[in-house]
């Protein structure tokens, strides 16, 4: 009998009458047709051979196993070996080629190799690129660091410009400059680590004063305008504010129409001593003036002093005074001279000799020589001074008390 399967041949019993061999079916293969051909496996519950269907580019073998699952090469996977495995993409005529992320990912497309899910604060197709806010280092290489640029000041980017090793902040916003964007600009300050416009009231020029205010404390620097004070919101001594241009202008003090005469009396010597003082330091404003002295008018009468600025008056009376000080001490220095010349005259050594007729009297009126030495007034060598002061004059004859 020739025994030939029922599913794998051509009919049961028709088979090579030498040999025996059945008439097999596609996909079939044995004595019998028993058993699945090359590039077949067995389907489970039918006994059915159904072709692997293996990618000829994918697999290494055309041959599958019992499950179907054909022999896939490196970098190929799927059960019929026509897909690419992770890490690999661009299934082509050879086989798949693998991902370029620059160890920053294990995955890409499939079809197009853009890389999926990058790593290390990188991005890009390739994960090439660092993400914003970072930038490449040199160490650790091919590495991306954060950016030293604070988001406030800057845009949060910097790049390492080429020769450089130190990143540099692509943009700084308004106020901040520097490196990193962390100092102030001209016309800012720091305040609590934010920059803050200097505020001079338009009283300071940034050609004159680059930095207009003092970066630490924002005080402005180069008052223009006659201005002073912190914010130079005030006038300089000497200026008001004009309520009209809100200008900044001199005090001009002018004395009233009429004739004012200033008189003091020696009681009151404070009030003297004050107005002495005021004009020396040239701050005596007319109400100061008024209130020291008693001021007359004269009905008839014009102001001498009504063309004369206050300035001008100022100075004319400080030369007074200038001139009556060395006045003063002219004649100070006359009546000492003459003092000591009395009192040279006055106690100049001379001395007396009175002759009696039994004695001499011999006196001194130098007050100021209580030690004089007398013995040189008489050359006679039987002179003698008694321990009283008294010269005795020894003569051969006669004994001579002075």
């Amino acid at each position: 009998l020739c025994n030939c399967s029922s599913v794998g041949s051509a009919g049961v019993s028709e088979c090579n009458r030498t040999t025996g061999q059945c008439r097999c079916l596609a996909g079939y293969a044995g004595l019998h047709c028993e058993s699945c051909a090359h590039g077949f496996y067995p389907e489970q519950g039918s006994q059915r051979c159904q072709p692997c269907a293996c990618s000829p580019t994918g697999s290494s073998s055309a041959q599958c196993d019992h499950s179907g699952k054909c022999q896939c090469k490196v970098g190929v996977t799927a059960l019929k070996c026509d897909q690419c495995s992770d890490g690999y993409y661009r299934f082509n005529e050879t086989t798949c080629e693998p991902c370029q992320c620059n160890n920053h990912s294990q995955t890409c497309n499939s079809s197009t190799g853009t890389c999926l899910n990058c790593q290390e604060n990188t991005e890009g197709d390739h994960c090439e690129l660092c993400k914003e806010g970072f930038y490449h280092s040199a160490h650790p290489a091919h590495t991306c660091q954060r950016c030293p640029c604070s988001t406030v000041a800057s845009t949060g980017t910097c790049r390492i410009q080429p020769g450089e090793t130190v990143p540099r902040c692509d943009r700084c916003r308004t106020g901040y400059t520097g490196l990193n964007c962390n100092q102030c600009d001209k016309g800012y300050y720091n305040s609590d680590s934010i920059c803050v416009r200097c505020r001079c009231n338009g009283n300071v020029d940034p050609a004159r004063s680059p930095s207009v205010c003092r970066p630490d404390s924002g005080e402005c620097i180069g008052c223009l305008h006659h201005t002073a004070g912190f914010h130079c919101e005030h006038c300089e001594e000497g200026y008001t504010r004009d309520p009209e241009s809100n200008n900044c202008t001199r005090k001009e003090a002018t004395l009233g129409p009429e004739t004012r005469e200033f008189t003091t009396s020696a009681p009151n010597a404070t009030k003297a001593t004050l107005f002495s003082t005021a004009v020396l330091n040239s701050t005596l404003s007319p109400t100061t003036l008024q209130t020291i002295f008693p001021v007359s008018s004269s009905d008839n009468s014009t102001s001498a002093f009504a063309d004369v600025s206050w300035t001008q008056f100022n100075i004319i009376i400080l030369t007074v005074i200038i001139i009556v000080v060395v006045l003063l001490m002219g004649f100070v220095g006359a009546v000492y001279m003459y003092r000591e010349y009395q009192n040279r005259k006055l106690n100049a050594p001379f001395w007396t000799i009175e002759l009696k007729e039994d004695n001499i009297s011999f006196s001194s009126y130098h007050d100021s020589i209580p030690n004089a030495d007398v013995s040189g007034l008489l050359e006679d060598d039987g002179n003698e001074v008694a321990p009283n002061g008294q010269l005795t004059l020894t003569t051969p004859m006669h004994n001579y008390k002075a």
